[in-house]
């Protein structure tokens, strides 16, 4: 019995001992603490491989789509710290999209297996450091966008590895302008690279703060500024000439708003504190968003440049004010938004340039019921294939509610003939009113009372001979 009892106390023993040497290895959690030490591991392996831990985790959120033969790599919004690994695939990326990240570092070769890339988007991070082989491999590469992030300052042979680049953006960085930075301004400043640096400001030192950087003198950077005495004994420092900081009457659009290249070329200047249209919108720009600002008048040929744009938004600016030729070369545009506005018409010849114009967003606005907003009727009526809305009367108040179509309508409806020619009767009839300064003032006032597109083209000419 007792021999019985002593093998079935060693069974037991040698059943327990494997339970606890898996609790040991795991440090008392079993299956918890095998899970755990594998995270660990994990972890520290991404510690010592940045490029090939965290990136191929982050690649899988990327989206991928091709424009015009291009393939476009969208990584925009997604809260990287890193560079995310180049995708494997028949077609490289053209374009590397990683505006509004996380990413405060740009290692050397950060950009490997990117080498087929024309355009890369890098603006709105945190980024503070680019070290000088960041872009090695980039020979192709045309287009770098790096404004609005956090550079003080930045080496010349960071650029020289992209010998085709020709359109760069610097601007909105704390740019220290002292002597690390000569022989990029001096780059910039040379007049073939007139795309590069454009509107990039000095913070530091006081002296130059406001300066752009193609404007800095490079013999000024490298002054000595260690301080000398005087024949009394006082330590001195060297002055230098504070140029003035120009005035700006206009903001700048480049400066003002966030440029973005996917899916197509587009500004946001949606909630800067625009007073105005800015300045300076390129060419190329399709989409400009200028909604929940402070714009309360658009003025003659504020959209000049803008040739290409598709898409406007001035919703919530509080507009009142749209003058003649303020939408002037906007012949291609699409879509114009103007809701929620302070507008109460349109001054006749606002919307002659917008021959292809398919929605117009008119809503929230205090339109107001007279012989004013007749013409924005009467363009309507020759441009059935714009779609609008919002075009209801808020004054006067018989016709509140009433949409301006309507209006129009019951206007036209209501003037009695006999009023219309009332006027005409003697004026046609009795030959000394003929020729008179009265009647040459009517004249005009009546053809300026209808647009001209809208006049009846006379069949018969009249010659008075005296």
């Amino acid at each position: 019995m007792h021999l019985t009892s002593s093998l079935l106390l060693t069974s037991l023993l040698l059943l327990l001992l494997p339970s606890s040497e898996m609790k040991r290895s795991g440090k008392g959690r079993g299956l918890k603490g095998v899970r755990h030490k594998l995270t660990r591991d994990r972890m520290r392996g991404v510690g010592r491989h940045s490029r090939s831990g965290p990136s191929k985790l982050v690649a899988s959120v990327c989206s991928e789509s091709t424009e015009s033969g291009d393939v476009f790599l969208d990584c925009q919004d997604r809260r990287l710290a890193s560079i995310p690994t180049s995708p494997t695939g028949p077609e490289q990326p053209k374009h590397l999209l990683l505006a509004r990240n996380r990413i405060k570092v740009l290692r050397g070769g950060a950009f490997f297996g990117y080498e087929s890339l024309i355009s890369l988007d890098l603006q709105q991070n945190q980024i503070g450091l680019v070290e000088e082989d960041a872009f090695q491999g980039l020979t192709g590469l045309t287009t770098l966008l790096l404004q609005h992030n956090r550079l003080s300052t930045l080496s010349e042979e960071t650029l020289i590895v992209m010998p085709n680049l020709s359109y760069l953006r610097l601007y909105d960085n704390p740019w220290d302008c002292l002597c690390q930075m000569d022989s990029l301004i001096r780059t910039l400043q040379v007049p073939s690279n007139r795309n590069l640096g454009n509107h990039a400001r000095c913070a530091n030192p006081i002296r130059l703060k406001g300066k752009k950087l193609k404007q800095v003198k490079p013999e000024l950077l490298c002054k000595e500024t260690n301080p000398t005495g005087d024949p009394l004994g006082h330590p001195t420092y060297p002055t230098y000439p504070i140029d003035p900081i120009p005035i700006r009457t206009k903001p700048d659009a480049t400066t003002s708003c966030h440029t973005y290249l996917f899916p197509q070329i587009r500004m946001d200047c949606s909630k800067r504190g625009l007073t105005e249209v800015p300045t300076g919108i390129p060419e190329d720009v399709v989409h400009v968003d200028l909604s929940h600002n402070s714009i309360h008048r658009l003025k003659a040929r504020d959209f000049q440049g803008a040739r290409s744009l598709r898409n406007l938004n001035l919703s919530n600016n509080n507009l009142e004010h749209i003058d003649t030729a303020s939408l002037f070369g906007l012949l291609h545009l699409r879509e114009l938004d103007l809701s929620e506005n302070n507008l109460h018409f349109v001054k006749y010849g606002v919307l002659e340039d917008l021959y292809f114009l398919s929605q117009l967003k008119l809503g929230e606005n205090p339109w107001i019921c007279d012989y004013s907003i007749h013409y924005m009727v009467y363009w309507l009526r020759l441009h059935p294939g714009v779609k609008y809305s919002g075009l209801l009367c808020r004054s006067p108040p018989e016709h509140t509610g009433e949409t301006v179509y309507d209006y129009v309508i019951s206007y036209n409806g209501e003037c009695p003939k006999e009023r219309q020619y009332s006027t005409t009767d003697q004026d046609e009839t009795d030959p000394e009113m003929w020729n008179t300064p009265m009647e040459v003032q009517g004249e005009f006032e009546e053809e300026e009372l209808e647009p001209s597109h809208l006049r009846v083209k006379q069949k018969y000419e009249m010659i008075r001979l005296n």
